[in-house]
Parts: structure tokens; sequence; C-alpha cells
């Protein structure tokens, strides 16, 4: 039995279980459990599977402290807690460090990976430009103990895309396709964005095919990511093609898919369009999501559409489950700014009371909402308690406000 009274798990589960109570109760918790696994358990894949909490954290320190206690207790089996390290300084803007962890790995003679050569290269092109990367590259070639793959070969063409050297960037992308598995979807999908990231209208469309003729079974992401490169490159009426190809494939209806094609609309300016797409989408029995919503807000408020712009917003909230989602504090603002104008205080209490639902009402709010009761002559009740209760502080427009209502409560 484990320490919970449940089945006994093995070492491996453990370590699992440990990034689990990381992603679901924070680092803290994750950090007793680990501390009090038994003796046996204390292994290089439970200390690696706290390395790798710290580093999706970005703690720093304590992924240095950690790597050095695990090479002290000879832990470190192979190339993927350098990886990690590596991956940690390039996150948190450190790229610097990482030829240093380069270096020590080849003392040590530790073995390198795909993986190590992909970040060492990122790490190059962040500090010293194209001819270092090339040079890691070359490297790889003369090690000849790990062999580039197509990943080696996408992120090099990523490299070459940011430095706007397309030409180099078109021949990388050319080696990354003849080293893809033929049944590796999301190796073809990632060629679809590379291609439309240069532009090459021609050439996303040519993958497409292939991945049309190669795999039988689609999936959501794929038409995601062809619908979102034929948009980037201007493409609408591809685009609308790919949607109906989507349709006529009777995949799952993922939201996501069709809010590709409504964002576009929306910020062409198409917003009538964008609406009658959605009526089609929910004749389907489609169930728009909050994105979906938002993305209707920020067209309405774009044409002024107040109304629409907060009915909209209404809907947007009502499908937030768990706070994942708030709206960005200009549009929201937007919208209590609407209601000061008019001095409407109850409608600017409800969208008010709904913004605390998810969470964000703030001093900006809280002082729109004082104007808006200063437009309309009234005098709020208890605005300083119900900041406190919100955890929201009074700046000196808060101040200046309640003086101006007559109302200063402590």
């Amino acid at each position: 039995m484990d320490g919970s009274g449940g089945l006994r798990l093995g070492l491996s589960d453990l370590a699992i279980r440990l990034d689990l109570v990381a992603r679901v109760r924070g680092m803290d918790d994750a950090e007793k459990y680990f501390t009090n696994l038994p003796e046996r358990a204390m292994n290089h894949k439970s200390y690696g599977a706290l390395l790798n909490c710290y580093v999706r954290e970005e703690l720093v320190e304590k992924a240095e402290g950690l790597m050095e206690k695990m090479k002290e207790l000879d832990f470190v089996l192979n190339a993927v807690p350098y990886n990690n390290l590596m991956t940690l300084y390039f996150k948190t803007g450190q790229p610097e460090k990482v030829p240093l962890v380069i270096q020590e790995m080849k003392t040590n003679d530790v073995v390198p990976d795909t993986f190590t050569y992909n970040i060492w290269m990122k790490s190059c092109a962040a500090m010293s430009g194209i001819r270092a990367v090339e040079k890691v590259l070359d490297e790889m070639k003369r090690d000849g103990r790990v062999g580039a793959d197509w990943t080696t070969y996408s992120n090099l063409a990523a490299i070459y895309v940011d430095a706007g050297i397309i030409a180099k960037a078109e021949s990388a992308l050319k080696e990354m396709e003849k080293r893809m598995p033929r049944k590796n979807l999301s190796a073809y999908t990632f060629l679809i964005s590379m291609y439309a990231g240069i532009h090459s209208i021609d050439e996303v469309h040519r993958v497409w095919g292939m991945i049309r003729q190669r795999f039988s079974n689609m999936t959501n992401t794929s038409y995601i990511f062809m619908l979102s490169s034929l948009v980037k490159l201007g493409d609408m009426q591809g685009a609308e093609k790919c949607f109906e190809e989507w349709e006529s494939d009777g995949l799952s209806y993922d939201i996501r898919v069709p809010n590709v094609l409504i964002d576009a609309y929306i910020t062409k300016g198409m917003i009538e369009k964008a609406e009658s797409f959605l009526e089609h989408f929910l004749e389907k029995g489609g169930k728009p999501n909050f994105k979906t919503w938002e993305m209707f807000v920020d067209g309405y408020l774009e044409n002024k559409q107040m109304n629409q712009a907060i009915e909209t917003m209404k809907k947007a909230i009502s499908k937030v489950e768990n706070r994942e989602w708030q709206p960005a504090p200009e549009k929201a603002l937007s919208i209590l700014k609407h209601f000061e104008e008019l001095g409407d205080v109850d409608d600017a209490e409800d969208i008010f009371k709904r913004l605390r639902g998810v969470d964000h009402v703030n001093t900006d709010t809280y002082n729109s909402l004082l104007r808006t009761y200063i437009q309309a002559g009234k005098s709020p009740s208890k605005v300083l308690r119900r900041m406190k209760l919100d955890k929201v502080d009074p700046d000196m427009e808060t101040d200046r406000l309640l003086r101006q209502i007559g109302e200063f409560e402590l």
C-alpha cells in the first residue's frame, strides 16, 4: 500500500504522481510529496520529475541546486537533466548559460541527443547569430553519435525564418520533409505552418494534399493548422473550402475550428459574415465557447455596436468555468465607459457583478463604477467595504471620486 492507503505504486508511478501533484496543487505540495517519498523511490526518476517541475515553473535557483544534488548522487544518467536545465535557461532569458552546460556535458562525456543540439542552436541564434547556429549543426554531423532528424531541420528552419533568411529556410524545410516519418501527422501539420510563415502558399497546398492522401484519420488539430495558415496567407476562399472539407469529414464539432474563420471575418471587418457563419455553426449543433463570444465583443466594440457588445460580453462570461478566462481590461472598461456616459447604474452594476464572477474587478473598474454613480447623481453604498472584500486597493482617483460623491467610509 502507498502512504494514502491505496495500492502500492511502482517507482515510475511515484515520479508521475509527483508531477501531477505539482500541476494540480502547486510546488509547495509537490516538494512535500517528494520529501516524504520512501527511500526506495529516491532515485533518478523522482529527482528528474522534480527537476522537470522546477523547469516548468521557471524556478532557476531550485533547479540548479537540485541538479548539483543529482550529480552528487550519480543520478545524471543521460542528457535529459542537462536538456531540462538548458531549456530553463533559454526560457528565462539566459541563453549565455547554455554553452556552459554543453561544455560540462563534454567534460563528463555525456552523449548529447537531438534535443540537446536543438536547444543549443536556439541559444546560439539568440546570442551569436546564424553562423554560430550552423557551426553547431556542423559539429552535430561530425560527432556522428546522434543523427539530425526532422526536428533538427524544423528547428533550423524556424531560426532562419526569424532571421529573415528565406532561401535557407526553404532548404531546411526540404531537409525536414525528407526526414519526416510518413505516418507522423504532427510533423506534416508543422510543415504547413512553417511554409505559411514564409508565405509559400503553393507549398502549403502541396503539403495539405499529401496529408489528405496519406492519412485516413484526420484530426481537428490538422484542420486548425491548415485554416490558420490559409487565413494568414489571405486565402479566405481556400479557408472556406477547407472548412467545408472539415464538415464533410464528420469529425467532432470542435469549436476551435470554426473559431479560426470567425476570428478572420471579424478581423477583416466582416462582422455580418461572421454572424451568418455563427448561425450556420449553431444549426449544425455547435456550441460557442467564451473565446467565440470574445471575438464578437471585439468586432462589436470596433463597430461601436455597444448593445451587441454588452450582450455578447455577458455570453462570454457565462461560458467561463473554473475562472479560466477574463475579458481584456480595455474591453471591460469600454463597456463600463458606455454606462458611465449614460449614467446607467443598474446595468453598470449588473456587468460589474458578472466581472466579479471571473475575478475581473480592479481599481479602474471600481473608479468607472463610481463615475457612473456621479453621472446618475446617485450615491453608491459601502464602496470601500466592497473594494476591501474584493482585495482591490483604492487610489487617488478613487478618493477624489468618493469625496465628490460625499461618501468616504473607513
